[in-house]
């Protein structure tokens, strides 16, 4: 509100841009202590006049700015961290001037902007070793609370496990410059460069070129249930196939003698068969006849 000759004149509330240039410089030429939070993450470093001019311009916060390269025409967005730098100089990490194609010293343009809020974003490794992390996008959204906007063609670097990962953003929604700051995201990852899909194979059956039923020798001697039966009336009972041919008898299955025929990747699971004994044949009194065991009484005779 503004008072002019008595009479009182509104004038709607709108700030202006903050928009200056300052000699960029990576993190590592920040005097003082390594700063790694300013390096795995993205935001910048200004100095304190930057800050002065920015009330006065009544920017609102979050302050967010677009970091240009002029003589490439390539820009990327980052939030503010400290206002501690030198006059005239601002620091950010270096996979930003790397984005930028920046070196030591070069002239930036930043500009004060207002971006909508993040809803969506689709990542891709630029390494398959990123798979081996169990839980991506537990990691992502852990290594991200350093960031405050993302930019659709930038290439992030995350620190996870004393390792660094670099992430190409493929994709930002609602708009190719978003800020992610307290904000409900979806994430999505895209096949990391270099990762083929494993081939898939079916699996063919491959014929057995031996029966099984070769391999277990048939019994010698008495067999259960191989006998006749009769009729407690007397009648002829009915022929269900017994009259058929009998199989010939295997010779005994010899076990410990490599097949060096063998098909590669096929396995076999045989039975474990002892090896009968070569005894002399025994004489007729000797072999086992049915029912002709002596039978015993569970209760005793009085008698």
């Amino acid at each position: 509100m503004f008072q002019f000759n008595g009479f009182n004149m509104m004038f709607p509330d709108h700030s202006r841009p903050f928009n200056t240039t300052y000699k960029c410089y990576s993190v590592s030429m920040l005097p003082g202590n390594e700063r790694q939070d300013v390096e795995n993450g993205g935001k910048i470093i200004m100095p304190p006049s930057a800050l002065d001019q920015l009330t006065r311009l009544n920017v609102v916060y979050p302050m967010l700015f677009k970091i240009t390269n002029g003589s490439i025409n390539r820009s990327t967005h980052a939030g503010v961290l400290e206002f501690v730098a030198d006059e005239g100089k601002i620091y950010m990490p270096y996979w930003m001037m790397h984005n930028l194609a920046l070196e030591q010293g070069d002239i930036v343009e930043i500009e004060s902007v207002s971006i909508p809020v993040a809803t969506y974003s689709k990542f891709q490794p630029q390494s398959v070793e990123f798979l081996d992390i169990t839980n991506p996008k537990a990691v992502l959204e852990n290594c991200l609370r350093n960031f405050a906007c993302l930019t659709t063609g930038d290439l992030i670097a995350i620190n996870y496990n004393n390792t660094t990962y670099e992430l190409s953003v493929l994709e930002t929604k609602p708009g190719p410059a978003v800020t992610i700051i307290e904000c409900d995201m979806n994430v999505e990852f895209a096949p990391p460069i270099g990762y083929t899909e494993p081939e898939r194979r079916e699996k063919e059956e491959e014929p057995m070129t031996i029966d099984p039923t070769e391999l277990m020798p048939e019994p010698i001697g008495f067999v259960a249930f191989k006998g006749e039966g009769t009729r407690l009336d007397g009648k002829k009972k009915k022929d269900n196939g017994m009259n058929d041919v009998l199989p010939v008898q295997r010779q005994a299955y010899v076990r410990g003698i490599p097949d060096y025929d063998h098909p590669y990747g096929l396995l076999r699971f045989d039975r474990s068969v002892r090896k009968l004994d070569q005894a002399e044949p025994k004489s007729d009194d000797s072999k086992f006849q049915e029912f002709q065991g002596e039978g015993c009484s569970l209760k005793k005779n009085r008698k």
